[in-house]
């Protein structure tokens, strides 16, 4: 076999391949384009998610007739300035988003694109290229800037496009696009419409928490804190969610690198390094992380579609976020995320307990009783751990492997007598996996029961999510859960399942939909019942935190000794210890 070059067209598709993997992607090529061009507006319209139609509209620079043609053409560039090409380290220096000169010829190979573009003072001008092959030239009425539409992607490669996703899941992905070049450069107005509706509006001049504040979950601005760190030549910047502020997946940990939207391995270890030991294993901080440092650090041109970089000295840059995060979280102090509102305090109800006698004769006041209701003599005791008396003898713990409870320590864990030892029981663990199993079991006799709110619940979510939630009704339905769509970005909850109890809709909504951006559209949420039902489980268990009385912590124990798999919450972390006898005697040195 003879060695030939290829032809341009089929060098253009194979280019296409690792720049055009999506309708997101080509979108992101398209407005860093304009961005580059010194846009201070930018329109973005879509059809079908960009499955249809992409155009992206700015107020920029423009092109000349001439320019337009070499900008169809590979490996031609504005981006690198005459005086750095042919110089060693010119990528290395290059600001702009854009520099490979790949993107417009890639994007016209695979679809029908059609570039309008107007110089300030000159006639506009339009060319449109068929999936390789120039369909037609001519003047245009436009006013100054450029207008690029994509039309048909992948139309005339089926291998391509077929393994493109639904036309929802694209626009999730195309909003996400926007969402983070629109974060990236608060300077610039930013608008999405997608079919006919405007999903997306910014104007310019915006500063950076202000654009991060319109752009993300609205409880992030009350429940994140600043960032500010110099170290050298580098600094770091934007907001970071308390570690009580978390969310299921990471996507909503938002990345920049001198301006530039990335998704870094390091960075996001870096993150997760910051928040441990604050933070459950199985969630993400929300963060807006924004890091320049000299363009002679950083090497953007690692990858085709500019998603990833590479340091010069990684410790540096990890050491750089773990202690500006871990800095700006100790400054936080004893923040959490804000409390509820009073009406939702006022539905708690405290469990009367009989009036005890404290050490040293002194009053304990009964759960009932406010702080703010007690008599200014009142002294309260000394932290101590918690064992109501059992009016009823309680069982004999020959019976039982799990014992007889004691007491209760912390508000957390179930203290219990057995016959060969002490043991100790995480409250919270353990009755997430008995949730877990009783929804196994509901789920196998047919579907889980659902218990019907009295007043139906707005929870308030990003489209996509939403999009998410209604593409499921009827499978969230099977478990219990039932839920309506309430407007673009809003779902109603009208029925929670009835095994879970006084859940919290609003966290159960939110974390299914995060768990749902995961999942394989082929699947069924039934493929996927360990992931939905641990969700629900844990929204559903008795927390940490929550008094106990004697006959709730002997019914815990009583049903984890008839429970499959209860010796381990659904995270994998144990229930349950056990101190044996013999291992209490070495502690205190009888042994």
């Amino acid at each position: 076999m003879s060695i030939r070059r290829l032809p341009s067209n089929l060098v253009n598709r194979i280019a296409a391949g690792e720049v055009v993997e999506r309708p997101a992607s080509a979108l992101k090529e398209l407005v860093e384009n304009a961005l580059d061009a010194g846009a201070l507006r930018v329109a973005v319209t879509l059809a079908e998610g960009g499955l249809a139609r992409i155009e992206v509209s700015d107020d920029g620079c423009g092109m000349t007739p001439d320019e337009m043609a070499l900008a169809l053409e590979r490996h031609c560039t504005s981006k690198l300035p005459e005086s750095l090409v042919g110089e060693e380290g010119a990528i290395e220096a290059v600001t702009t988003l854009g520099f490979r000169g790949e993107a417009l010829p890639s994007i016209a190979s695979v679809a029908r694109l059609t570039v309008e573009s107007r110089p300030r003072g000159r006639d506009g001008w339009r060319r449109t290229v068929d999936n390789g092959a120039l369909a037609s030239e001519g003047p245009a009425a436009l006013p100054p800037g450029t207008r690029v539409v994509m039309e048909e992607l992948f139309a005339r490669v089926p291998a391509r496009r077929k393994f493109l996703r639904s036309p929802r899941a694209e626009y999730g992905a195309c909003l996400d696009a926007v969402r983070r070049l629109a974060m990236a450069r608060p300077d610039v107005g930013f608008t999405l419409e997608h079919d006919g509706r405007r999903v997306l509006s910014v104007p310019p001049g915006q500063d950076r928490p202000a654009r991060v504040a319109a752009l993300t979950d609205r409880g992030l601005a009350d429940n994140a804190v600043a960032i500010d760190w110099v170290r050298e030549d580098m600094v770091l910047g934007g907001v970071a969610g308390l570690p009580t502020f978390h969310r299921g997946v990471a996507d909503h940990q938002y990345l920049f690198v001198n301006g530039r939207p990335v998704r870094d391995r390091l960075l996001i270890g870096a993150i997760r390094g910051a928040y441990a030991e604050m933070m459950p294993r199985d969630r993400h901080a929300v963060v807006a992380l924004f890091l320049d440092l000299p363009p002679r650090d950083v090497d953007v041109n690692v990858h085709p579609a500019k998603t990833e970089v590479r340091f010069r000295d990684p410790a540096l840059v990890r050491g750089l976020i773990v202690s500006g995060l871990r800095r700006a979280l100790d400054a936080a102090g004893h923040r959490v995320v804000q409390r509820p509102a009073e009406d939702a305090l006022a539905r708690w109800q405290a469990e009367p307990v009989a009036a005890l006698a404290g050490p040293q004769g002194w009053p304990v006041a009964s759960p009932s009783t406010s702080l703010f209701d007690r008599s200014p003599g009142f002294v309260a005791p000394p932290p101590q751990a918690r064992a109501e008396p059992a009016w009823n003898p309680p069982p004999a713990s020959l019976v039982h492997p799990l014992g007889v409870a004691r007491g209760q320590v912390a508000k957390t864990y179930v203290v219990a007598e057995a016959t060969d030892g002490l043991v100790i029981v995480d409250q919270h663990a353990a009755h997430e996996r008995l949730v877990l199993e009783r929804m196994r079991a509901a789920l196998a006799g047919g579907r889980i029961a659902a218990q019907a709110l009295l007043l139906p619940e707005v929870v308030e979510l990003d489209e996509p999510a939403c999009d998410r939630l209604e593409a499921r009704l009827d499978e969230l339905a099977e478990f219990g859960l039932e839920l309506e769509r309430f407007g673009p970005r809003a779902m109603l909850v009208r029925a929670t399942p009835a095994l879970l109890g006084q859940a919290d809709p609003r966290g159960l909504v939110a974390d299914l939909a995060d768990e749902l951006a995961a999942f394989d559209e082929a699947l069924s949420l039934k493929e996927r019942l360990d992931h939905v039902a641990a969700t629900m489980a844990c929204h559903g268990s008795v927390r940490a935190g929550r008094i106990l009385s004697v006959a709730e912590m002997n019914a815990l124990l009583r049903e984890m000794e008839a429970t499959p798999h209860s010796g381990q919450c659904n995270h994998g972390r144990p229930t349950w210890v056990k101190l044996a006898h013999g291992d209490i005697e070495r502690l205190f040195g009888r042994r």
